[in-house]
């Protein structure tokens, strides 16, 4: 409870203006978001809306912006094209209710296997993607958009050396729109983005028979949305906690995610995730608590029925140039010049990370396989660092085998072919000592090879004896392995 509270003590004025900063942020990309999963941008702007406003109260990473997001309408895409928009509403309840699950779950702590390469390639890629969502903005326009383009930068850039009370991209759009009402131009506006919401959301609920068969329809693309939307949420919510640097409570954040999805689920909306650039422009502007995320929705839903008239006549420009400055804040350019001082298979984890999300346009591709990369490195590593010495005694014939390291399914075969067997009864009684006390079994292919090695060495006339071994890799041995006496 107290962390609730301390999430709403944050300067109110500067929260504020916080969150509308990442409120213009969020129009532009929720709006293309909408269009990418193929349905109407209400849909995807009473859906940030709601969000925002629930996730502010159940959400576990105060400051942190949820709403409408590119990751999962890409996966809502096939089922809204195949299936129609019904589907995406009860697969957008369903991937809520997933989502409390897991966090009640506790699944949450498997992102402590996302390493950091992984995060900052995260990071950068979507820095990459905001960057890219922002070119088809400049396609094929006038020179009078690419002059106000510049004339946004500028003061986005400069304002804050001079003032600061008010964030520099609302003096931004407050002078970009001021320019063009009273100099018209041949430049796009908010109002040509798509239509725009002109009443309240209402609840509603799907019109569908709840059947197995809408069921194997609805529920993998749930299923996908959910994933997508908590690795998405999560790893932002970890983002600000080293902006931050502060700690967040990661399974609440699960469920208030999933009871945020539901509601945008009743009001009509697509199911939404934590969205790092506005978080970022969020957290760069002086949102700290709660009331940020709050006042993003409310001022969200204020701009799109109160001042939809003002808001429509708002130069797309202005709104490229804020995702300019948020693209450029989001990336980590410490890893560029981290690629040649961090050890060379972290580089290649973050770089390729970043190759496959900018290439798939798939967050959870790119995390999943630098994971895996990051997994099979340290695995390779950690196997590497197994040593075994031999020692023999030419009096009595017998060896010594001093084992050093971990032994599982990385290091297993290393250790099967540094035993020497010899030919069959070549033993003839001697004695073979496996000292292993400086090692430990992990899994069952560790316990499988000493298996095959005590069972070999015995073929061959060897006295073959386990010395060394600590408590749970003695346990481990005798509940896997059959290694008599």
């Amino acid at each position: 409870m107290t962390g609730f509270l301390g999430g709403w003590k944050a300067n109110p004025v500067r929260e504020c203006l916080a969150g509308m900063v990442a409120t213009f942020a969020l129009i532009p990309e929720v709006i293309a978001f909408a269009f990418v999963a193929g349905v109407d941008p209400s849909v995807g702007l009473y859906a940030s809306f709601v969000i925002s406003i629930v996730i502010a109260f159940t959400g576990g990473r105060p400051a942190m912006i949820s709403a409408a997001a590119g990751s999962v309408a890409l996966v809502a895409a096939g089922l809204v094209h195949a299936h129609g928009v019904q589907y995406l509403l009860l697969a957008t309840l369903l991937c809520g209710v997933i989502q409390i699950v897991f966090g009640l779950l506790r699944l949450h702590v498997l992102m402590r296997f996302v390493s950091r390469p992984v995060r900052t390639g995260f990071v950068n890629a979507l820095a990459i993607l905001i960057f890219s969502a922002q070119l088809p903005h400049l396609t094929g326009v006038s020179w009078q958009t690419w002059m106000l383009l510049g004339i946004g930068l500028v003061i986005i850039y400069g304002v804050p050396r001079f003032f600061t009370a008010i964030p520099s991209p609302l003096v931004c759009i407050v002078v970009l729109t001021v320019i063009v009402t009273v100099y018209p131009m041949p430049v796009a506006r908010v109002s040509d983005l798509g239509h725009l919401p002109d009443g309240l959301p209402l609840p509603v609920l799907p019109h569908l028979p709840l059947t197995s068969e809408t069921l194997e329809i609805v529920f993998p693309a749930a299923l996908a949305m959910a994933m997508v939307g908590l690795l998405e949420s999560l790893m932002t919510a970890r983002v600000v906690d080293d902006l931050t640097s502060t700690s967040s409570d990661k399974r609440r954040e699960s469920v208030g995610l999933g009871l945020a999805n539901c509601a945008s689920g009743l009001f009509g909306g697509i199911a939404g995730c934590g969205m790092i650039g506005q978080t970022v422009g969020n957290i760069r502007y002086g949102g700290r608590g709660r009331l940020s995320t709050l006042f993003a929705g409310v001022f969200l839903l204020v701009l799109m029925v109160l001042l939809r008239p003002l808001v429509a006549q708002v130069p797309v420009a202005a709104l490229v140039a804020i995702m300019v400055m948020v693209s450029a804040s989001t990336f980590s350019w410490s890893s560029i010049r981290e690629l040649t001082s961090h050890p060379p298979l972290a580089s290649t984890v973050m770089v390729v990370t970043v190759v496959v999300v900018v290439l798939t346009h798939n967050l959870a591709a790119g995390v999943a396989v630098g994971v895996l990369l990051s997994g099979v490195f340290f695995a390779s590593n950690v196997s590497s660092m197994l040593k075994i010495d031999r020692t023999h005694d030419p009096r009595t014939g017998s060896l010594h085998y001093a084992v050093k390291g971990e032994i599982f399914f990385a290091s297993a075969e290393l250790l099967e072919d540094s035993i020497e067997y010899g030919e069959p009864e070549a033993g003839n009684g001697a004695a073979i000592t496996i000292d292993l006390s400086q090692a430990h079994i992990w899994d069952s292919t560790g316990t499988g090879a000493i298996e095959t090695i005590v069972t070999n060495l015995k073929e061959r006339g060897y006295a073959v004896q386990l010395t060394g071994l600590n408590q749970e890799s003695s346990h481990l041995l005798e509940r896997c392995a059959a290694i008599s006496d």
